[in-house]
């Protein structure tokens, strides 16, 4: 039997102890691995479209620009990359913003951090936006 193919993340966020989190909680998932980091837009841009990643854990605010910058440029070129956008800015105005650029996903960093690991360890339901999960 063959083992499933990893499901791979990029990670975009400018605190390095946030970042350092995020690769802790889902390098303990079966089947997840972490090809890389970034801190700046122009950074994850170059990286992520290097990369080509199932998924990206995008934080909104980065050093020298926003995550809505990287979703703007990205996801016309790759859109079958899943964006969950964490931020410590969860407004209507930044969700909805996030959401027309291709954001799968908008959590709120101080309530919703643990949801990452449901929904990067969701795999299968990369493309989707599945009804079970509120997004």
């Amino acid at each position: 039997m063959t083992t499933p193919p990893a499901t791979t993340v990029f990670i975009v966020e400018d605190s390095p102890g946030i970042r350092a989190r995020l690769v802790e909680l889902l390098s303990e998932l079966d089947g997840v691995h972490v090809l890389g980091e970034a801190e700046t837009p122009t950074a994850a841009v170059e990286a992520i479209l290097d990369k080509r990643p199932d998924c990206v854990v995008l934080d909104y605010q980065l050093l020298g620009g926003t995550g809505l910058e990287v979703l703007r440029d990205v996801h016309p070129r790759a859109p079958d990359i899943m964006f969950i956008v964490l931020t410590n800015h969860p407004t209507p105005q930044y969700r909805r913003q996030c959401m027309d650029a291709g954001a799968s996903f908008f959590l709120d960093k101080s309530t919703e951090f643990g949801r990452i690991r449901e929904l990067v360890g969701a795999g299968p339901l990369f493309g989707q936006c599945p009804t079970n999960l509120h997004h």
